[in-house]
């Protein structure tokens, strides 16, 4: 790295994805924002009803479900998806088109790109592909494939690599290249994130003060003692590159994908190792979901806050710690004497897991800070401070900026109210986007993974240290949850 102070490149304002990434996350939250006063500017986008079971009830129009108006009322399912289709093509294609990208092959690449992300995000949506036992009653099934909703990204992951791996064995065409930009996607998304982490944070800080002060437990837990185990493991025994191994620890210790996309881009990681680390968060989120919410049932009936908070601890990825906090939830308060903490179990597993998600954005800067000034730094060479500026992931300013002023909003109107609000016209505006962003990064990652490459980078080393480091984890989250929730009085 030069010592010599770099001029500042505006131009990279309209140049770079990770500025694209903040630009159109931002412009997406700012035409939520009027769902606040019911007015739903993105009312007209559709949403997969996972798990369906009626295909002509499978996917619905956001507005229709938000308000009682009659603005979305006559809108046909299908027009509402092809309008989503020319919403997000035309947008992704300006900013295409600014950053010096063939328009045409663009326009191309990314037509595949939705066509076989939305049909999948449909046809695995199918009640049998992802239900939890939990939603059995109600949807009067006995069986499904258990991954719950956000199981579906595995879906994706697993037909690219079969697209990519046997189909395409050979070669992938370049038209798949093209369209599939999994960093894009997944920085738009976490810009996305902070307008859920906002919404929810404000929902779960007006509970009950004493659970809301215990969960704080988390933060300590995810950066201060899962961060530096998982790294020392990665790096020191099971010998992995020295980014490979942050960009692991952060993905294990914090909030899966999206803490390992911030990481990588705050420490300068090649984009191979943010995808790899990806697609073993999502797979071994999908087992602790089958898994450990039958563990708590048993192991933590005579405390169920504890059962949560071990969710919430534990699980990553947000949607896998809200699926599996909902099953403890449903085994828990089903059991004899157990119903009154009905709700509350899954209620501290979030809540636990926002706490954790909340401080994504500052650990991006800790660690950019840190490359800079004691990894990558030459002995007597002076960093200057621009240096963070430009290491620093524009993206998560998106992250920030989309959180704080939903908290800055709630503190202004009362929480409670303010989240009541959120939740019932932004955040489902946002968090549609997100998800879909977040598909279209699962549907790229396994497009452009090949075997042979991960054969190439040793993945099998990664694989074994992130096992190994999140049995640790969950056994610490396990004594964590014992004796910070285990002795707390029932709810009234």
């Amino acid at each position: 790295m030069s010592s010599q102070v770099k001029k500042i490149d505006w131009s990279s304002l309209w140049k770079k994805e990770d500025w694209w990434a903040l630009w159109i996350g931002l412009l997406i939250f700012i035409l939520s924002l009027p769902g606040y006063y019911n007015t739903y500017i993105l009312g007209w986008v559709p949403r997969v009803a996972a798990p369906w079971l009626d295909p002509l009830k499978s996917i619905v129009v956001i507005g229709q479900a938000l308000t009682m108006t009659k603005a979305y009322v006559g809108l046909n399912p299908v027009i509402s998806v092809l309008l989503f289709y020319l919403f997000l093509l035309t947008i992704l294609t300006i900013a295409a088109w600014l950053m010096g990208h063939n328009v045409r092959r663009f326009m191309a690449g990314f037509t595949i790109m939705f066509t076989l992300t939305f049909v999948l995000w449909w046809l695995f949506g199918y009640a049998y592909f992802n239900a939890t036992p939990d939603q059995y009653a109600k949807l009067h099934i006995t069986w499904s494939i258990p991954v719950g909703s956000d199981g579906i990204l595995i879906y994706l992951l697993l037909v690219g690599l079969i697209i990519s791996n046997v189909v395409f064995y050979r070669k992938l065409p370049a038209v798949f290249e093209t369209g599939a930009r999994t960093e894009w996607y997944i920085k738009t998304a976490i810009v996305l994130l902070g307008a859920l982490i906002g919404a929810t944070s404000l929902k779960y800080i007006t509970l009950a003060v004493t659970l809301v002060e215990r969960s704080l437990i988390a933060i300590i837990a995810a950066y201060l003692i899962y961060w530096p185990i998982a790294y020392l493991l990665s790096y020191k025994v099971f010998k992995l590159d020295i980014k490979w191994a942050a960009t692991l620890a952060s993905g294990v210790s914090i909030c899966g994908v999206s803490a390992a996309i911030a990481t990588a881009a705050a420490i300068g990681a090649p984009s191979v190792i943010p995808a790899t680390v990806s697609s073993i968060i999502v797979l071994f989120a999908v087992v602790e979901l089958v898994i450990l919410p039958f563990a708590a049932s048993s192991l933590l009936k005579w405390a169920p806050y504890a059962a949560g908070a071990w969710m919430g601890l534990s699980v990553k990825t947000d949607g896998a710690a809200a699926a599996s906090g909902a099953l403890a939830d449903a085994l828990i308060s089903a059991q004899h004497g157990l119903s009154t903490y009905k709700g509350w179990i899954l209620n501290t597993a979030v809540m636990n897991k926002v706490f954790i998600d909340i401080w994504i954005g500052l650990w991006a800067f800790i660690l950019a800070v840190i490359w800079l000034t004691r990894i990558e730094k030459k002995p007597g060479e002076r960093v200057p401070a621009i240096q963070i500026w430009f290491r620093f992931p524009k993206f998560v300013l998106g992250y920030l900026a989309t959180w704080l002023l939903l908290w800055g909003v709630g503190f202004t109107v009362g929480a409670a109210s303010a989240a009541k609000l959120m939740t019932g016209g932004i955040t489902p505006q946002t968090e549609l986007f997100r998800f879909f962003f977040f598909a279209l990064t699962f549907m790229s990652i396994g497009l452009t993974t090949r075997f042979k490459t991960l054969k190439e980078i040793k993945a099998g080393r990664m694989v074994v240290s992130y096992m190994v480091s999140l049995i640790i984890i969950i056994l610490i989250a396990l004594g964590l949850s014992i004796a910070f929730f285990s002795n707390l009085p029932p709810p009234t």
